[in-house]
């Protein structure tokens, strides 16, 4: 057997365990959609129906008049896209500054950061609530939203060691040519790092967009919950209705599955991080 056919089996074998394995992986979400078309009567049913008789649409219709799904959903848009805009912002610019930049104190820093990254969320929930409750800002979106402004430690340490791997070279010529380093970092860095920002952004989208124990503590008020908290409030005042509760769910899970879609290319490649190789 030539070595082009060897390499064309093997390159067979290869999708076929891909489709295999991405079966399992699905096998939850088409789950979930098809509980979500089902009456009551066939959800329990053993051995499972996978195909539902009838296919009852109004599952969805039912399900967001039921709740103030639009207001939760607004709600949730509006914490999701501010903290990803927020980490966009500063964790770039953060890790920047731990990558290129020379100054007293960086190592320290960057031990720090890193130092946080090993504390357990549990231990910091206690003090991170009682300091929002001396602002004042308990029951409003605000401490979902403020902390991400002041960068992430995980995401800035993944966006230095991106940052790590862009040739100094470039910010040399840069610099001869009378750039400020704010200016190289914005026009020159930033959008070399373009691919490494969008799947931090896209990691935070998806954190902040299902989170459920963060609006569990800071919001209060129920017109100012998440999907996420609407769901819980769903539960436990109509828990035996399984098919509208997995049709809400399906709608939550869909701007997720629609983003990742879009942008998976660019996904794939910033979390390789790879540099230029100069």
């Amino acid at each position: 057997m030539n070595p082009t056919a060897i390499k064309r089996i093997n390159r067979a074998l290869a999708y076929l365990c891909l489709i295999v394995a991405s079966a399992f992986f699905m096998i939850p979400f088409i789950w979930l959609l098809s509980t979500s078309l089902k009456p009551l009567t066939q959800i329990f049913t053993f051995p499972p129906e996978w195909i539902p008789r009838p296919i009852l649409w109004s599952n969805y219709s039912r399900a967001v008049e039921y709740i103030p799904f639009w207001t939760y959903l607004k709600n949730t848009a509006i914490i999701t896209i501010v903290s990803t805009l927020g980490v966009i912002i500063s964790c770039p610019l953060v890790a920047y500054s731990f990558a290129k930049l020379e100054y007293r104190g960086r190592g320290i820093l960057f031990f720090v950061t890193l130092a946080v990254m090993m504390i357990p969320g549990q231990v910091t929930m206690i003090p991170l609530f009682l300091l929002f409750t001396k602002l004042g800002w308990v029951g409003t979106p605000l401490p979902l939203i403020v902390p991400q402004f002041f960068g992430v430690p995980i995401y800035i340490f993944l966006l230095r060691q991106f940052f790590m791997g862009l040739p100094d070279a470039l910010r040399e010529a840069a610099r001869l040519d009378g750039a400020s380093e704010f200016r190289i970092y914005l026009q020159i860095m930033f959008p070399l790092a373009k691919s490494a920002v969008l799947a931090v952004a896209l990691f935070q989208f998806m954190g902040s967009w299902t989170d459920f124990m963060g609006p569990l503590l800071y919001l209060t008020n129920e017109p100012s919950y998440t999907v996420s908290l609407g769901l819980q409030q769903f539960q436990s005042q109509k828990g035996s209705e399984w098919g509208l509760l997995m049709a809400v769910s399906t709608l939550m899970t869909l701007p997720i599955i629609v983003l990742f879609f879009f942008l998976q290319k660019t996904f794939i490649s910033g979390i390789t991080f790879s540099g230029i190789k100069g």
